[in-house]
């Protein structure tokens, strides 16, 4: 950066520090400092204008250098909080990251929040306020990865039977794709790994994770049944419908005996529940 060195310039625009003795103007667009010298070594601060220019003391034994731009105080504020927050958002995730893949590979309660915060390359103390102690992170990873388990805005209310075909569909498929995905299968083999040792990665993934999906579920089959499109109890409806769209293939991943279907062969598996699910309860 090509920097032109001036003295006393902004003396002449209206601005002053009684104080200097000497001033020296180095700029550097779109910002530039300047350097007074003082008698005493006494912090100060100071906030000044020339009217068109702020300047900020950064203080020194002696020494104060001025930090200047066009923006005005609020702005640079307003500046350094974005940059503030888009730093604490990269570490929070880096938390997160770092906290996931210790929990897999070491199991939950073998894992520390100092294993955790070294990976993450950040103290204990911002672990702590970023995210907090360990039974927290391990509700934000799972709540990281059971928002993939939200049924899709765009499936359709079941007015009839074609719609609530359609709906059972494309919900299924999305279930089966989403709860598949490796870091979901990953979720439930901790919780199992740590059923013993920590029930609360299992309560975690039960709440946060399957209860959601369930739930939702729940409301699309009491909706059909008050349409008079399916008979039944709308919880044990949901059951069945799981039962004959998951088949073993959870069970099976889970133990690693088999590789993930297709998006294709997934479409396939839930079209052919939905229709043995309709036989069953339509009349």
């Amino acid at each position: 950066m090509n920097r032109t060195k001036a003295s006393g310039e902004l003396l002449s625009s209206g601005w002053k520090d009684p104080d200097a003795l000497s001033v020296d103007v180095v700029f550097a667009a779109p910002h530039f400092e300047i350097r007074s010298e003082r008698d005493c070594g006494c912090p100060h601060d100071s906030l000044l204008t020339d009217g068109t220019n702020w300047y900020h003391a950064l203080h020194e034994c002696g020494t104060v250098w001025y930090h200047t731009s066009r923006a005005t105080p609020k702005e640079e504020m307003m500046s350094t909080d974005t940059r503030e927050g888009s730093d604490a958002t990269a570490k929070r995730e880096r938390i997160l990251d770092a906290a996931f893949a210790t929990f897999t590979e070491r199991g939950y309660a073998a894992s520390s929040t100092l294993e955790i915060a070294t990976r993450a390359r950040v103290s204990k103390r911002e672990l702590y306020a970023l995210v907090g102690n360990k039974q927290a992170l391990l509700v934000e990873c799972i709540s990281r990865r059971a928002t993939r388990l939200a049924l899709p805005a765009d499936v359709p209310e079941p007015r009839n039977r074609e719609t609530l075909e359609r709906a059972l569909v494309s919900v299924g498929t999305h279930i089966l794709l989403e709860v598949t995905e490796p870091n979901v299968v990953a979720a439930f083999r901790l919780a199992i790994a740590e059923a013993l040792h920590a029930p609360e990665v299992a309560q975690a993934v039960n709440s946060i994770g399957r209860e959601s999906v369930r739930a939702s579920l729940r409301r699309m089959m009491a909706g059909a049944q008050a349409s008079g499109l399916l008979d039944g109890n709308p919880a044990k409806l949901v059951e069945q419908f799981g039962a004959l769209l998951w088949g073993n293939t959870m069970v099976d991943l889970l133990l690693g005996v088999t590789k993930r279907p297709t998006a294709r062969e997934f479409a396939g598996r839930a079209r052919d529940a939905t229709a043995a699910f309709l036989k069953l309860n339509t009349s």
